[in-house]
């Protein structure tokens, strides 16, 4: 199986939302950008050219071969804000009816705008999310 194409740079994240030409999207992403580190109490990387991630991990595919990605993170793309909520939705589903409007991946939370969800709600999420990471996957790389 090959790498992960995603890897974590030496880039800033903050350069990189300053960059987002959409303003509505980029005061968002700055947004985010608090609410992740507040809640992960982790540094923001960027990962690749658009994603910024909190927390790292390795896991074993089927082939046996280890690959890193983050714990939780964010992309403000251009049509929305995609939030990887990588342990998925099953178990939020409470959480879920009480956010606002969305729409979901198999772990990406979809949201147009941060005013569309509440926002403490969302915090509440990542940390669930955040600490089930934790929970499979003890140690940071």
């Amino acid at each position: 199986m090959a790498d992960n194409k995603t890897q974590p740079t030496q880039k800033s994240a903050l350069d990189f939302i300053e960059t987002i030409a959409h303003p509505q999207r980029r005061t968002d992403a700055l947004q985010l950008l608090d609410i992740f580190a507040k809640v992960t109490k982790q540094q923001a990387v960027l990962w690749g050219s658009s994603i910024i991630g909190y927390g790292s991990y390795r896991y074993q595919t089927a082939d046996k071969t280890t690959h890193q990605s983050m714990r939780t993170g964010f992309s403000p793309r251009k049509q929305n804000l995609a939030l990887y909520i990588m342990v998925g939705f099953s178990e939020f589903e409470e959480k879920l009816q009480q956010l606002g409007k969305f729409k979901t991946g198999k772990s990406c939370l979809y949201i147009n705008k941060l005013s569309d969800v509440d926002q403490h709600v969302l915090s509440e999420l990542i940390q669930l999310s955040f600490d089930e990471m934790a929970r499979r996957y003890p140690f940071d790389v």
